[in-house]
């Protein structure tokens, strides 16, 4: 009895402050509480804690995150989505076009363009891993293509870039409050956004998936040894950061009332940003759904708190490439600090 009372000594105790400390969305939340510290002192009488200021960095910060919480699985999966953006613009547009040019139910618009991105998605995946090119390039061939076709499809059918009539066109369909909807005061995408951050949560710490995930990332070849389908979690991630992309296009053109084939520019990178600030390594193995919430939301308050303040936006990009450039830094002395607490 005694030698069983006795503690394992190969078993190292770790106290909850260390546990704490090691966790990768440390920085983001710590981030978000001083971002929003900050803009609450300096833009509190300007708007920034009213109700509608509240709503809109929220919104921002949704918008941003619907994309973020898939690309930040894959991220730890080991790979990169560069064709997110363009695929914003091109199943918006394929949503506007499908309704006021052919005709179809805003269903089925919908359907078609969620269709088309799961079949991107599938493509680029397949590539990457058959090709065992780099996802980075796989990718960046699939935004400036997607962006070409997109563009000159566009021009094809409507000689045109941009296409409105979708309040016309979809005024009174059951699926508008579904996406362009608000609760409460506040845009339905903010619900989105925190559902999938959820379900995001779940698959990631609850779920042999999620195991699996980060046997992607960390070692793929030491995974497979141990029976991870790699290539399979792989593929499914990139096909869940197209769908993804399209759920984000069906809300903004909805929300809009319109279609721009240059919608989404940049969006893969604020989505890798929002992620790297949530404390996802770039080289995989390592992150959570958590931190990319919270990197989102901080993108979203920045992005606000600064229209707020009166200052010229344009310094925005300051703010993120110095966040982005201290979460790195960070999250590499969190990564050294849990390797040797193990």
């Amino acid at each position: 009895m005694a030698q069983t009372a006795t503690a394992d000594e190969r078993v190292r105790q770790v106290g909850i402050l260390r546990r704490w400390l090691t966790r990768p969305e440390l920085a983001a939340v710590a981030g978000a509480i001083l971002v929003f510290a900050f803009f609450a002192i300096v833009a509190g009488d300007s708007g920034f804690l009213t109700l509608g200021g509240t709503a809109s960095y929220l919104e921002v910060a949704a918008q941003l995150g619907v994309v973020t919480v898939p690309v930040s699985l894959l991220m730890i999966a080991g790979e990169f989505d560069l064709s997110v953006g363009s695929m914003v613009g091109a199943a918006g547009m394929l949503i506007a076009l499908g309704v006021t040019q052919f005709g179809w139910p805003l269903w089925l618009s919908i359907a078609a363009a969620i269709v088309f991105a799961a079949l991107v998605g599938l493509f680029n995946g397949y590539v990457v891993i058959k090709t065992r090119l780099h996802s980075f390039i796989v990718t960046l061939g699939m935004l400036f293509a997607l962006r070409g076709l997109t563009i000159g499809f566009t021009r094809l059918i409507t000689s045109r870039t941009q296409i409105g009539g979708l309040d016309s066109a979809t005024h009174g369909s059951p699926l508008r409050p579904i996406f362009a909807g608000t609760v409460g005061g506040f845009p339905v995408s903010i619900i989105w956004w925190l559902v999938l951050a959820a379900i995001g949560t779940w698959v990631l710490q609850r779920t042999v998936f999620g195991n699996w995930t980060f046997g992607a990332g960390g070692d793929p070849d030491a995974a497979r040894n141990v029976g991870v389908p790699v290539d399979r979690v792989k593929m499914t991630l990139f096909v869940c950061t197209a769908v993804s992309a399209a759920l984000l296009a069906a809300i903004q053109v909805l929300a809009a009332g319109s279609a721009d084939v240059l919608r989404g520019e940049n969006l893969e990178l604020q989505a890798i940003a929002a992620s790297v600030i949530g404390g996802v390594l770039l080289t995989g193995g390592y992150g959570s759904v958590v931190g990319a919430l919270f990197g989102a939301l901080i993108f979203g308050m920045v992005q606000q708190g600064i229209f707020f303040t009166g200052v010229n936006t344009d310094w925005f990009l300051v703010f993120v490439g110095v966040m982005l450039l201290v979460a790195v830094l960070f999250n590499n002395y969190i990564r050294k600090r849990a390797s040797e607490a193990r």
